[in-house]
């Protein structure tokens, strides 16, 4: 990839990161793929490093850097041949903690944050519910006050990544009926809650999946499961308006990796096709195998350029009130949407200029190519972000 023109922060991190994964080889990435087994190793060096804490505060060990570096550090893990897996294997501890760390208590902050940059403690993220999908308001899943100072939780949440190796979980929960509430949006909660597996109350099922495998993804259900008042993060009805802070981070984070997941492929793709002969020359030399990829790395380089323009929106908002937060959103999401599809280019296209050997897992491709559908589909489908763009920019009338 092209770093032009990127700050010294980002170049920094792009380097430190690079010498960590480099200690992971593309093998280490296939066995965990084929055996499903969590890359706990892979964790363990970041966090040992502290890139874990790359956005977080520094009061409490963070980098304190913006979603700018987070966004390249992600980028940086999938580009080194990890995939999707292994950038979702921290994705949450990026992320899922932003609102953490903007709206939590001192006390949450003091007990939670230090441990999950240090890796002593992993976390997920539990939004999505197998009958609400996109529309986060309607979610079911409940929390329910009791006397003695706790909350009931009853409910079931779905694709909850790393769910079985997690300590913390960030929950978006129903303290009220929406009509009881002043809006719908202000129904909802946030909660920091501990996974506790022994607790009859809680049970976590691993789904199949069709890439990504050494990162578990799950259901997760609640019965009646109890969880200390000082759990809430802010106040009862806050936790749409919180996650809203945190979903355009989001965006940025899955852009870089969509980038990272493309252009290994293309690297290999092109790596190939100036060693692989038939008819005594490079398959490379034929532009039916060139054109395609020099297409592909065109639309990764527009995509990349999406994604570095919307981070740098999103932290200069953060300091800079003249930056409207729906120009963030827009930016952030166009990011998003351009990078997932770039990269879904870059993979096919490179499983095809293998040809058959694209289909043997020693290659990469088809691995890189199986987990190109995670971008495309989350944590918003490539169709949600046509609506969004047709509503807020070209003030289409609302098809949904």
């Amino acid at each position: 990839m092209e770093t032009t023109g990127f700050t010294e922060n980002q170049l920094m991190v792009r380097e430190a990161v690079s010498q960590i994964c480099a200690k992971f080889p593309n093998t280490y990435w296939q066995e965990h793929d084929q055996d499903g087994t969590d890359p706990k190793d892979f964790h363990a060096a970041l966090a040992a490093d502290g890139w874990l804490g790359v956005a977080l505060p520094e009061a409490y060990g963070g980098a304190g850097l913006g979603i700018s570096e987070a966004t390249i550090m992600m980028q940086t893990i999938a580009e080194s041949g990890a995939g999707m897996a292994g950038a979702q294997a921290i994705h949450a501890n990026v992320y899922a903690t932003q609102p953490l760390a903007k709206f939590g208590t001192k006390e949450q902050l003091e007990e939670t944050i230090p441990k999950i940059i240090s890796g002593q403690w992993r976390t997920c993220f539990g939004v999505t519910e197998p009958d609400a999908g996109l529309n986060t308001l309607s979610l079911a899943t409940a929390a329910k006050k009791q006397d003695d100072d706790t909350y009931s939780i009853t409910g079931q949440k779905i694709w909850i990544t790393c769910a079985q190796v997690a300590t913390k979980m960030i929950l978006l929960a129903r303290t009220k009926a929406a009509h009881e509430a002043p809006k719908p949006s202000q129904a909802l909660s946030l909660f920091c809650i501990d996974i506790d597996k022994s607790n009859p109350g809680l049970e976590i099922k691993r789904i199949k999946k069709m890439g990504g495998r050494a990162v578990d993804a799950n259901e997760v259900f609640f019965d009646d499961y109890r969880v200390p008042a000082t759990t809430l993060i802010g106040k009862e009805g806050q936790g749409f308006k919180i996650i809203l802070d945190g979903m355009n981070a989001e965006r940025c984070l899955l852009a870089g990796e969509a980038l990272g997941l493309g252009y290994a492929a293309l690297a290999k793709a092109a790596g190939y096709a100036r060693e692989r002969k038939v008819f005594n020359r490079p398959i490379g030399m034929n532009q039916g195998i060139a054109h395609p990829l020099a297409d592909a790395y065109m639309n990764l380089e527009a995509a990349k350029l999406a994604t570095y323009h919307a981070a740098r929106l999103y932290d200069a908002s953060t300091t800079d009130s003249s930056i409207r937060q729906d120009a963030v959103g827009i930016a952030a999401n166009s990011a998003k949407y351009l990078a997932a599809e770039a990269a879904f280019k870059a993979c096919e296209r490179a499983i095809l200029s293998h040809g058959g050997m694209g289909y043997a897992a020693e290659y990469d491709v088809e691995r890189w190519f199986r987990e190109c559908m995670v971008p495309r589909i989350a944590p918003v489908s490539r169709e949600m972000i046509l609506n969004y763009i047709g509503e807020k920019v070209l003030e289409l009338p609302r098809s949904y």
